[in-house]
């Protein structure tokens, strides 16, 4: 459960336990929730969980053209591209705007899409990577340039199918495209599946200095301490399960 559900939760609970005649448990917990509430939305200790993650690739002064550009999925809404007919990005849409000018800038470079229906039961929608594909042919992207891995819902899932599709060869340049604070999880992906990728972050939201802040909302602190709180997890938890063989990789 991320950190924003759990101390509404909490609040929720402190509640019902006043109405209940529990009233002293109920306040604590009550004041505990807002408190921890106000901590995550106004202190700005988003930027200290997210800049490690953030900080560990540099954007790569690319001198020569890639062997080819993969992307993951994550930019896309693809229930509402479905419902309005029309390409709708996420607050990730940075992925697709970043490939559309590194294709631009390498045309020789091929591209791959990787990114599934996100969960089971999504098949009714377009997956992330024919939504993705819609956007880069639309913006005048060569259809013929673009792979897709629409099986992926998971990063570990993104690295073995991309691995399964592109086999990568001996001096070849594959360049890996995903949000920064995503990056240290999907390297260690690749590294598994013993592709080697250049790490291409983009979606930045922390400043390069982590002690200036962004002019955030509390919501959108709130939503930063959920994207910190779900990437360490997810390496930790791939770590331990073995999926991975490095906790931060290098």
């Amino acid at each position: 459960m991320i950190p924003s559900n759990f101390l509404l939760l909490l609040g929720l609970l402190g509640i019902v336990l006043t109405i209940f005649r529990r009233r002293r448990l109920g306040g604590w917990l009550t004041a505990i929730a807002v408190v921890l509430l106000a901590v995550c939305g106004w202190s700005g200790v988003d930027a200290p969980a997210l800049a490690p993650l953030e900080n560990r690739y540099p954007i790569p002064n690319l001198t020569t053209p890639p062997t080819g550009i993969i992307m993951l999925g994550g930019g896309v809404d693809i229930h509402l591209t479905a419902d309005r007919k029309m390409v709708a990005m996420n607050d990730a849409g940075e992925r697709l705007t970043e490939t559309a000018m590194l294709a631009y800038r390498f045309p020789t470079a091929r591209i791959f899409l990787s990114g599934g229906f996100g969960h089971p039961g999504s098949q009714t929608d377009p997956s992330e990577s024919t939504v993705a594909k819609q956007f880069l042919t639309g913006v005048g992207i060569a259809a013929d340039r673009i792979g897709m891995d629409e099986k992926s819902r998971t990063t570990c899932e993104n690295a073995a199918e991309s691995a399964k599709a592109l086999s990568p060869k001996p001096g070849e340049t594959w360049l890996l495209v995903t949000s920064a604070w995503h990056m240290p999880r999907a390297v260690a992906c690749f590294n598994a599946q013993k592709f080697p990728v250049v790490p291409y972050p983009v979606d930045f939201r922390t400043l390069i200095d982590a002690g200036r802040l962004p002019n955030h909302t509390a919501a959108q602190r709130l939503n930063d301490i959920d994207t910190a709180f779900h990437e360490w997890i997810g390496l930790f938890g791939y770590w331990l399960t073995g999926r991975t063989s490095e906790l931060l990789p290098s």
